[in-house]
């Protein structure tokens, strides 16, 4: 099978859909399945990072402009070439990672192109509209996202909470698709008891947020359990938020960005994970903490209800209410047998969420859309 994966983010920009796309295209490989990746230009001053090969699949870079307000994360500007670049790779599938702008244009060109495609919704962008002060979008991003999902064979959205939001945005052929997680990198085996002792050395129960550090995640609410008594609590990110942050929180340990095993040994060295964002579709970090046997406090909100398992793999808070969130972080620190406990079955949660599965699973949609294409061709109902 030919895969075009067309992302609106990838490296050497490391967010949630970088690595869900860096997945799928390693599982791709595995399986011997062919991948061509499409994505927007890196800035001059990442380009020396920017992968131009990844899991055998060639990088091709479109033209692209800095986020304003976010200069780290490029958006795709309008490129006639694409359709022209899909025709030479000539795809079974074109998968559309998180499609507002350059996936836009990729799923008219696949449409055009009578080539069936699969669009992953993964980033709530309405929601984020809203935490910069744009509430007054909220119709319109929801009516492109709908004009755009509508193009795709099907849609996979992480969450029922999403599944939820996209029908009753008026997208049809929507399916849950379930995020994977790395249970060798994610694993309690990496707990690292000297980081511990560096972090608590009193022996302080370690509460900790993993992720950007953006405005859109709310860290701030953070303040709320900083200084709660017995606690050190871990931040580990970079983002354009850092630096107010650590203002904020000055008695907080920030660990900067992590990955490789310093990720692995800081997720597992925790002994409560706290989310704060509440426009989360899923919550990668949530899930790899549940990996890593750390109980996970967020808020009852968007992907968190699916990850979290409110009172068995952590505790769900009123979204957005520090006092709700200081209490049930308070509840997991005084009470370390009912961690543990949590832990043990956060762990067993996601048991079956390996990326083998849930890249199978991909794969299964994609056979289904091509098939579905195949019989439309056959009937003369194919698109054109």
């Amino acid at each position: 099978m030919r895969v075009a994966v067309v992302t609106e983010s990838f490296l050497p920009h490391v967010d949630g859909v970088t690595n869900t796309v860096c997945r799928v295209l390693e599982h791709l490989e595995a399986e011997g399945h062919q991948a061509l990746v499409v994505a927007p230009s890196p800035g001059a001053r990442a380009a020396g990072k920017a992968p131009r090969v990844y899991a055998g699949a060639p990088v091709l870079w479109a033209p692209s402009a800095p986020l304003p307000g976010y200069p780290q994360f490029r958006i795709a500007t309008p490129w006639p070439s694409l359709t022209p670049a899909l025709r030479r790779f000539a795809p079974d599938v074109v998968h559309l990672a998180a499609p507002t702008g350059l996936g836009a244009q990729a799923a008219y060109a696949a449409h055009r192109l009578g080539v069936p495609s699969v669009a992953i919704y993964q980033t709530d962008l309405a929601g984020f509209a809203r935490r910069y002060g744009l509430a007054s979008l909220d119709r319109t991003i929801w009516r492109w996202l709908a004009t755009v999902h509508r193009l795709a064979t099907r849609t996979l959205a992480p969450s029922w909470d999403a599944v939820d939001a996209l029908v009753g945005a008026g997208v049809q052929r929507v399916a849950r698709w379930r995020r994977g997680v790395d249970l060798d990198r994610f694993n309690p085996d990496h707990r690292d008891d000297d980081l511990r002792t560096r972090l608590a050395p009193d022996g302080e129960v370690l509460v900790g947020y993993v992720g950007r550090l953006a405005k859109e995640k709310g860290v701030e609410l953070l303040g709320a359990v900083s200084g709660l008594p017995g606690t050190r609590l871990v931040v580990v990110g970079d983002g354009p938020e850092r630096t107010r942050l650590e203002r904020l929180l000055p008695g907080a340990a920030f660990l900067g960005f992590q990955s490789g095993q310093g990720l692995s040994s800081a997720l597992a060295s925790l002994d409560v994970f706290v989310h704060t964002g509440q426009y989360e579709t899923f919550c990668q970090a949530a899930q790899e903490a549940k990996a890593s046997g750390v109980p996970v406090v967020g808020p009852a909100a968007g992907g968190l209800l699916d990850v979290v398992e409110h009172g068995r793999t952590g505790l769900h808070y009123r979204p957005g209410d520090p006092a709700a969130l200081r209490a049930q972080v308070a509840t997991l620190v005084t009470d370390g047998p009912g961690r543990a406990v949590m832990g043990h079955e956060a762990r067993a949660s996601v048991a079956d969420c390996g990326w083998r599965a849930i890249g199978d699973e991909l794969l299964g949609h994609y056979r289904d859309v091509l098939g579905a294409n195949i019989s439309a061709n056959r009937d003369g109902d194919a698109w054109r």
